[in-house]
């Protein structure tokens, strides 16, 4: 393989490339990334645990955060 800059490939930019290399990074790092079905009720018990506020029931950033925030607790309590 040469080192000569005028030969290297470049890193593929695209979204799906960008996608797959954070997904090994995570891989390597021994982290994953799990989907989780949240439904009302689970969406309310964020709400009343203080986790999430009211106005953001449908936005999927606080969700994540909010559901972080959950496990963080359960597992500062074991």
């Amino acid at each position: 393989m040469s080192t000569d800059p005028a030969q290297m490939r470049a890193h593929s930019s695209t979204p799906a490339a960008q996608r797959m290399r954070a997904h090994r990074k995570r891989r390597r790092e021994g982290s994953f990334i799990v989907p989780v079905q949240l439904d009302p009720p689970e969406i309310d018990g964020l709400v009343r645990r203080k986790l999430l506020r009211p106005g953001q029931r449908q936005d999927p950033e606080a969700l994540q955060v909010a559901v972080q925030g959950l496990v963080y607790q359960v597992l500062e309590g074991m």
